[in-house]
């Protein structure tokens, strides 16, 4: 069930994050969307309304997260750049998944919002300084400080993560 859950393992950012991998991870935001497109177009509703594991989402679930979750971490780098350390409003992603618009909408909405907010994100990015980087916010989950830094990586890896739930399960259903 762990692998499942965490089919690419539990995200271990480095201590000392490099532009090298900075770079890499926005490589990885910039990707995200054409490649989630190429592996769910394909798809049928009944396949797009499978749960990746038991009691889990579905992918058409999933995909509706991802544009969900990649709009509020965009708006966090906003906020931590217009203001003073903000502590971030979290949000219920379980109670979201569960909206109609989620459990029922268009895959295309999300994938086209992804693609949006990632032309947008990415350029973005390139165009912050060490200094912006270095800025944090504030998770209110344990008041633990994330820097914008920090946050490029969590974020390819939530791309990473959730890409992995999805083609994980067309394979042990031999979809793909």
């Amino acid at each position: 069930m762990e692998t499942l859950r965490y089919p690419i393992g539990k995200p271990n950012l480095p201590k000392k994050i490099t532009q090298a991998e900075i770079d890499n991870w926005i490589t990885t935001l910039a990707a995200f969307p054409e490649k989630l497109e190429h592996l769910v177009m394909p798809l049928t509703a009944e396949q797009l309304d499978t749960p990746y594991r038991k009691n889990g989402w579905t992918i058409r679930q999933v995909i509706h997260h991802c544009a969900d979750s990649h709009h509020n971490s965009y708006t966090r780098f906003k906020w931590t750049l217009t203001e003073n350390t903000p502590v971030i409003k979290a949000y219920y992603e379980d109670r979201w998944a569960n909206l109609d618009d989620t459990k029922h909408g268009p895959i295309e909405l999300s994938i086209n919002s992804l693609k949006a907010l990632y032309a947008k994100w990415v350029y973005f990015l390139k165009t912050l300084s060490n200094d912006d980087l270095d800025q944090y916010f504030i998770h209110p989950e344990g008041n633990e400080k994330v820097s914008l830094r920090e946050n490029i990586g969590i974020y390819a890896c939530h791309c990473d993560h959730h890409y992995a739930h999805i083609e994980q399960l067309l394979i042990r259903k031999r979809w793909k």
